[in-house]
């Protein structure tokens, strides 16, 4: 079963844009502070991480044909917002996560999946929206 692309295509393009929006307001969040590397948005950030990598896999297992495209988007975000080290990997644990989760739970493209790809795509455009509306003020 495929899902259905046209239904995905348009919630997956605003919510593209929406972390593309987070990573420029991320970038211009100020100067990276030397003490301490965590930051109060980063529960919110590590969520958006594991939606990031859940999206990645159920998409393709949908047949979505974007390839790479959700996992460019985790490395966009990476180049913002991973300033050390442990940030990245903080990060990349959080992508990984999302995405071996959903691999167990899911091995075809059920109705299931895409309600869940639905889900994620709306909740992964919230987060966006307010972490990027918290970082301009």
């Amino acid at each position: 079963m495929r899902c259905n692309s046209m239904r995905f295509k348009s919630a997956g393009a605003a919510a593209s844009a929406l972390v593309l929006v987070l990573g420029a307001c991320l970038c211009a969040g100020g100067p990276v502070r030397a003490a301490s590397d965590a930051k109060p948005y980063d529960e919110k950030l590590l969520r958006l991480s594991e939606i990031l990598g859940a999206i990645h896999y159920l998409r393709e297992l949908c047949g979505a044909n974007e390839g790479q495209y959700w996992r460019e988007r985790m490395r966009e975000l990476m180049e913002a917002e991973g300033s050390s080290a442990l940030r990245r990997a903080k990060l990349t644990r959080a992508f990984n996560q999302g995405y071996r989760s959903y691999s167990r739970t899911y091995n075809t493209c059920s109705p299931s999946a895409q309600t869940a790809v639905s889900r994620f795509i709306a909740e992964g455009a919230q987060l966006s929206d307010g972490l990027s509306k918290s970082e301009s003020h």
